[in-house]
């Protein structure tokens, strides 16, 4: 997967993290509702400049738009690990359907 359709997923996640909305985040930064989800779908080519105004827009720093690049296949593993121990049933039964959907 290359790194515009990452990043795109990482921006989406974070949002989703928060309980925002398209609308609510772009309100927020100050953009169209539209351009933020062409740059969550991978079709736009965020400046830096758009990149800082997204991490402050998420709450986080510019760097954690990026912490996907150089974790390793374990530590991966060892994060979900992790993550599944902590989940609820009810959230242990999403992921595994989301899994299950994704052929995984």
């Amino acid at each position: 997967m290359d790194e515009k359709v990452l990043l795109g997923k990482r921006i989406k996640e974070l949002r989703a993290a928060r309980g925002l909305s398209q609308e609510q985040l772009a309100e927020k930064m100050g953009i169209s509702p539209k351009y933020l989800s062409s740059i969550e779908r991978s079709r736009e080519n965020p400046t830096l400049e758009m990149l800082v105004k997204l991490a402050h827009g998420l709450g986080v720093q510019p760097v954690m738009l990026f912490a996907w690049l150089n974790v390793t296949d374990a530590e991966k593993r060892r994060q979900i690990r992790t993550m599944a121990d902590r989940a609820s049933a009810d959230q242990l039964l999403q992921i595994f359907a989301w899994m299950k959907a994704n052929g995984l």
